[in-house]
């Protein structure tokens, strides 16, 4: 039996990257996919048919996650097209980076929203129907710089570290529902974003690195399997870093 067979999940920020990963090993594991993007953009729509070729139940759904009431709304559509949600990926997330006494409001203020609170909006709308149907599993993405900080990403190091704090409460509050929430932590992982780095800095950052290597947004996807999974079913409020290492 498939890992994730007879659950739906929700992705967010799913159109690339470790997002898209996510939602195609959740689909080959059996899930029916929601996801989501801020834009119904062609990326996306081939992002969702690429999904959909792995043979299980797959919708877009595009609205920007920072918003509360979209949040809320969007929720309850995706619960009313699929029955139930029993995994909720956050995976949305920007970056504005630059030192602090460079950066504006309107920088710090973006990735804030965007990365922060759209995990409450979201982590809000599914608790209901979580409850009701007496379990979930919901897992945030936060980053090795929410643990350690990072010069000239105060704001997405700010971002990340909220969502740990915020993981370990909702863990807490929910636990006696049969709700579980976790949190991933990825290091320097191997993505469009990374790779358009200078050879230099990447070679650095692997320098720091115990395997010597980058990540992937495969070993994202399968820490987050594990967490969506029942074989992580007496694990919550934790916070897993997947660096190769690099914070031992």
């Amino acid at each position: 039996m498939k890992l994730l067979e007879g659950k739906t999940a929700v992705i967010t920020g799913a159109s690339r990257g470790i997002g898209k990963e996510i939602a195609l090993l959740f689909a080959r594991e059996g899930a029916d996919i929601a996801v989501t993007n801020i834009a119904d953009d062609e990326e996306f729509r081939s992002a969702v048919d690429e999904i959909k070729t792995t043979g299980v139940r797959v919708k877009g759904y595009a609205f920007n996650v920072a918003g509360f009431a979209d949040a809320q709304k969007y929720t309850e559509e995706i619960v009313k097209d699929f029955g139930k949600i029993d995994v909720l990926v956050n995976n949305a997330g920007i970056t504005r980076d630059t030192l602090l006494m460079r950066m504006t409001e309107e920088q710090w203020d973006l990735v804030l929203q965007v990365n922060l609170k759209s995990v409450f909006n979201l982590t809000k709308a599914v608790l209901m129907p979580m409850i009701r149907q007496k379990g979930g599993s919901i897992i945030n993405m936060s980053s090795v710089v929410g643990v350690s900080g990072n010069a000239g990403q105060s704001n997405y190091s700010a971002s990340k570290a909220g969502i740990i704090g915020f993981t370990k409460s909702v863990a807490k509050e929910v636990g006696s529902r049969n709700i579980r929430c976790n949190a991933l932590a990825p290091g320097f992982i191997i993505t469009e974003m990374t790779d358009k780095l200078p050879e230099e800095v990447k070679k650095e950052w692997i320098e720091k690195i115990p395997l010597k290597r980058g990540g992937t947004p495969a070993d994202v996807a399968s820490a987050a399997l594990f967490l969506a999974s029942d074989l992580s079913s007496y694990i919550s409020g934790q916070v897993i870093n997947i660096c190769g290492g690099m914070l031992t």
